[in-house]
């Protein structure tokens, strides 16, 4: 009886209010962020030696909209870019140019990640909401270098199929433990980004949100060799309408 009013319930609320905009805020620390570009014959060095660990500041948007109360559409705009100057240890050669050792090396990572969404309620329950889904990644991504005598760049811009994963647990009335996740890995390389969030309903249709995320991931390939692990500590505020 609990299970069929919270069904009822929710899709009263999913009829009522179909769109969800998140906006997400936090500092960023890499605690990895290694390359070789070319694979075969470039030298693997540390962009995080040269930029530092950060921390960096971050942000990112969300829309959900809900067709029904179990079928939903996600749309998700994540940009991702680091500049720093810094120093290189050794004599490197990247993307066709070598680098001397020495300090003033400009150091520019971008990954940034448009995302759609498609995720299917597959559970309902008293206190867990499950649903799992599809999706497809847009991704934007640029490595440079540049010191006073040289520059050489690497971009990318391609499409990534991802699995989906989103689970809610109603911890109160107003307070909710928040997993999502979209991930995939293959022999040539791997994509995560996952977060753990706690949320709070502090008004009718406002929610605010802090927790921790994990993106990981990268390819090793003919072409690049290319793996980042950054650490998000979030906050966000969203608005149903």
């Amino acid at each position: 009886m609990m299970c069929l009013l919270a069904a009822t319930q929710e899709m009263r609320a999913a009829n009522d209010k179909k769109f969800n905009v998140e906006l997400e805020f936090s500092p960023a620390w890499q605690s990895r962020n290694d390359t070789r570009i070319p694979n075969d014959t470039g030298t693997k060095f540390s962009l995080r030696e040269i930029q530092g660990s950060g921390p960096f500041a971050m942000g990112r948007i969300f829309l959900t909209y809900a067709l029904n109360p179990r079928h939903e559409f996600g749309f998700l705009a994540a940009p991702l870019s680091i500049a720093e100057t810094g120093e290189l240890q050794e004599p490197v050669l990247f993307a066709g140019k070598t680098f001397s050792a020495g300090p003033g090396v400009k150091a520019i990572y971008k990954f940034n990640s448009y995302r759609m969404t498609y995720r299917y309620r597959i559970y309902l329950g008293d206190r867990w909401t499950l649903k799992l889904g599809v999706t497809g990644k847009i991704r934007d991504a640029k490595i440079e270098l540049r010191d006073a005598a040289t520059a050489a760049v690497d971009d990318d811009l391609g499409f990534v199929p991802l699995l989906h994963l989103d689970g809610v647990c109603r911890l109160t009335d107003r307070w909710k433990f928040h997993l999502n996740m979209d991930g995939l890995a293959a022999p040539q390389g791997r994509a995560f980004d996952i977060s753990l969030k706690a949320r709070y309903d502090f008004l009718k249709n406002w929610t605010a949100s802090v927790g921790y995320r994990m993106l990981e991931g990268g390819a090793d390939v003919d072409e690049v060799y290319t793996f980042a692990w950054l650490h998000y500590a979030t906050a966000s505020i969203a608005f149903r309408f």
